[in-house]
């Protein structure tokens, strides 16, 4: 097995070619119980994540992809990803900034055409990037934060793999 790279906060994807059937594989993820993590399949598709006494705002998880590569080979893509709440919650702002930004936008340039002031818009348009800009660096502080954890999946992950190796 490979160690984890250093880069997988900037690229949280990554692919393994396994010497085993996905059947193995998939079962081997089922049977496996560790705490504190906790372990969800839905067909191909495996999902680990800590329970709740480890869990913590920024707390990743992964999630495993098994698919059939060759004849007794499977291929694993994995992905590291935030709670898919606080995904779709960050999402939600970002998109309601930028909303907010293209309005202010459109105000701002008909107060001008009409000849009127548009300070003021222009003003929230430059806070709207300035919070922006906050979630971006408050983002990258959650990342940060959730980088041993990552590791922990990663090697859990590995171990289990390697126990997949020696069931008949």
């Amino acid at each position: 097995m490979k160690a984890l790279p250093n880069d997988i906060v900037l690229r949280p994807r990554f692919q393994l070619e396994l010497a085993q059937t996905k059947e193995t594989l998939l079962s081997a993820f089922e049977k496996s119980e560790e705490k504190p993590f906790i372990i969800r399949r839905l067909d191909d598709h495996v999902f680990i994540k800590f329970n709740s006494e480890r869990v913590h705002f920024w707390s990743p998880q992964l999630h495993l992809e098994i698919n059939v590569y060759k004849d007794d080979q499977s291929k694993l893509y994995g992905l590291f990803g935030p709670n898919p709440t606080l995904w779709t919650f960050f999402m939600f702002l970002h998109f309601g900034i930028a909303t907010v930004f293209i309005i202010l936008g459109i105000w701002a340039y008909s107060s001008a055409i009409l000849n009127r002031p548009y300070a003021l818009q222009l003003s929230l348009m430059a806070l709207m990037v300035i919070i922006w800009l906050a979630l971006y660096v408050f983002g990258r502080v959650g990342k940060h934060k959730g980088k041993p954890q990552m590791h922990e999946l990663y090697s859990y992950m590995q171990r289990i793999l390697e126990s997949s190796n020696k069931i008949p």
